[in-house]
């Protein structure tokens, strides 16, 4: 019984980083329908600039969140602006997307092997080791702190979608941008808004996990495939659905460590998502306009 609660708990906290992960690359398809693959590289440079304002300024990684939103959020407008408005949208653009933006996450791959080598970094703070008790089990004070930041950021993104004009603008050039041209509505800022607000999720989901795991220039992968699975089993363009995707997909792999060998659990994931795309397309809680 203590197995499995200590179970139950390593779930939910592995589930908050992986809705973390996840929601930039849902936002960035459901508004512009373009696959993001360089959504790995942000992940991966969320996680070098917090290592970085760690080492050099001996800033506090939770404490530099908001500078990782900034940069990363600028680069993602920055990335729309001079690269991604100039391909077709939907169907007829989806490959050169796909080249675009997987030749975009190999040079920021790149770049980071030529500014900080392949060696694996960490951030290691005064309490990383530090953990505290709970439901009769110790947790790590970080990965407490990834749940809090996990429950924090889709609370936010609904606000902000639901409750802001910019939230409503955003909510309109999913559903239908032709028709937000004719009231006045500025589609391609709200693009380029879009895609800075996606990077900007992506990065705060390299410093998190930053704090938790060791990270190379390879890093960010995974942390893709992963958010592909997420986005795809919650349906594409549903906030709570990714959230509750996340949630599956956690417990699924955690728990198959009963019947499975540990190097088998990764692909666990992978199987629900094949099992998914057969039997519902439309992923388990159904595709939304950012619902």
């Amino acid at each position: 019984m203590d197995r499995l609660v200590d179970l139950a708990v390593s779930a939910v906290l592995l589930a908050g980083l992986y809705a973390t992960m996840a929601y930039g690359l849902g936002l960035i398809y459901g508004v512009l329908r373009v696959v993001n693959l360089a959504h790995g590289g942000i992940i991966m440079a969320g996680a070098y600039l917090g290592w970085q304002l760690y080492l050099r300024l001996g800033l506090d990684p939770y404490l530099s969140i908001p500078i990782v939103l900034a940069v990363t959020y600028g680069f993602g407008v920055l990335l729309y602006r001079v690269l991604v408005r100039h391909l077709a949208r939907g169907a007829a653009g989806g490959p050169a997307s796909l080249l675009l933006l997987f030749g975009v996450w190999l040079v920021l791959r790149n770049a980071a092997y030529l500014l900080f080598t392949g060696n694996d970094q960490a951030i290691t703070t005064s309490y990383s080791t530090r953990a505290v008790p709970l439901l009769g089990s110790f947790v790590p004070l970080n990965r407490l702190a990834v749940l809090g930041i996990a429950v924090v950021t889709p609370v936010a993104l609904h606000l902000l979608l639901r409750r802001t004009y910019l939230g409503r603008a955003i909510r309109a050039v999913a559903q239908n941008a032709d028709s937000c041209t004719v009231v006045g509505i500025d589609v391609e800022r709200i693009y380029g808004i879009t895609f800075g607000i996606g990077s900007a999720l992506a990065g705060l989901a390299g410093v998190l996990s930053a704090t938790i795991f060791s990270f190379n220039p390879t890093f960010g992968s995974g942390e893709l495939l992963k958010s592909f699975v997420v986005v795809v089993l919650g349906g594409l363009g549903s906030v709570l659905g990714t959230g509750l995707a996340a949630l599956i997909l956690a417990v699924a792999e955690v728990f198959a460590i009963l019947v499975l060998p540990s190097y088998l659990t990764a692909a666990v994931g992978f199987v629900m998502l094949v099992l998914v795309l057969v039997l519902r397309p439309g992923g388990l809680f159904g595709q939304r306009v950012l619902g």
